[in-house]
């Protein structure tokens, strides 16, 4: 017989367990991409429509009217090559912050490695990414713009992406099960976020020097700078994605350490 008892103190990570779990990882993931797409009107072609009318309006509003600076590029590719990897993070970010309380069914029956459920609610937002992502292939062909070896650099700045929003989601997500309005909180927390990355406007606008590199705390230029550089060949990567590299390794590992450490809870007050 096996009794599990709440551990005491700061814990061990123990990530080895994941991978013990991976079965279910798989599971939760493919019933949360079930779940977006059941009984929907427009089903998978929401993942292409939504990015191709945000791509429009912006490229009406800030390349058009305000004639924003676009690093050489066409406005339209300028855009879609960040919009993408911000859906990512903002969609796996929105889900995995909610995902422990939606899931409170699970936690109060039965026992696994909650880390599970925000890694899972991170996974499927693949879905969504890859499907747009061929739509801005396919913008490139229009424009006429080959990626080059770069390209191969672009798995690593994904899972870069997918790393943000999960250091995130997990602060966000344990203490959205003590904090219920922090669920609230996350859409305005993403609406201001957006503006604060090179979505729409080109990092060079950012002063050099304390500006720059205070302006690189912000995980998300280092992932959009890295995809733009990747696919279109834009300015290489530079101290400033470097911060943001440390910044996510930071708010990943404190942020596993503080869900474990509350992990124990769960079960009592979700």
């Amino acid at each position: 017989m096996t009794f599990l008892r709440p551990a005491k103190g700061w814990l061990q990570l123990n990530l080895r367990e994941l991978w013990r779990y991976r079965e279910l990882i798989y599971f939760l993931t493919w019933r949360d991409i079930k779940v977006r797409y059941k009984q929907a009107v427009l089903g998978i072609a929401w993942a292409v429509l939504q990015p191709i009318l945000t791509v429009l309006i912006f490229t009406v509003i800030f390349g058009v009217l305000l004639k924003t600076p676009s690093q050489d590029l066409p406005y339209p590719l300028f855009a879609f090559s960040a919009l993408l990897p911000w859906q990512l993070f903002a969609t796996a970010l929105q889900r995995s912050s909610v995902s422990l309380v939606g899931n409170a069914n699970l936690i109060t029956k039965i026992y696994f490695p909650r880390l599970a459920i925000p890694l899972s609610t991170v996974f499927a937002a693949l879905v969504d990414f890859l499907v747009s992502f061929l739509v801005l292939l396919g913008v490139m062909i229009y424009y006429r713009h080959w990626p080059g070896l770069n390209t191969l650099w672009l798995p690593l700045i994904m899972l870069f992406a997918l790393l943000t929003a999960l250091a995130v989601g997990l602060w966000l997500s344990a203490l959205n099960v003590k904090y219920r309005d922090v669920q609230h909180m996350v859409p305005f927390i993403i609406q201001v976020w957006m503006y604060a990355s090179p979505i729409v406007y080109p990092i060079e606008i950012i002063p050099e020097g304390t500006w720059r590199l205070l302006y690189g705390l912000n995980p998300m230029v280092g992932v959009i700078q890295g995809f733009r550089w990747a696919l279109l060949g834009t300015e290489p990567p530079n101290l400033t994605m470097l911060i943001s590299v440390g910044v996510v390794v930071i708010l990943l590992v404190s942020g596993l350490y503080y869900f474990r450490r509350m992990e124990k809870t769960f079960a009592d007050i979700v």
